[in-house]
């Protein structure tokens, strides 16, 4: 038995449909996880934590940048050297 040749179409439309009506449903007790560290006043070392863990990362990768920009500008000239040499 052969399928319609619209049909993994049409079920396909179907499962995306109800993914988006059962995401707009409301929720009725909030995230109980944030509103409790909320309420302790930990949600602040949170955000001091993952603030912490960006500004590393933004670091290594200026750093890193800095290094190959370096390591480039060897290159090139170790190239612009050589070249020079072949013509010679």
């Amino acid at each position: 038995m052969r399928l319609p040749s619209r049909l993994p179409y049409l079920l396909a439309t179907l499962l995306l449909l109800s993914q988006t009506l059962m995401a707009q449903q409301p929720v009725s007790d909030g995230i109980e996880m944030a509103d409790r560290l909320r309420a302790d006043g930990k949600i602040w070392v949170v955000v001091a934590v993952i603030a912490a863990v960006f500004t590393g990362i933004i670091v290594y990768l200026i750093r890193l940048d800095v290094q190959i920009g370096k390591l480039e500008k060897e290159v090139k000239q170790q190239k612009s050297s050589e070249q020079g040499v072949k013509l010679s």
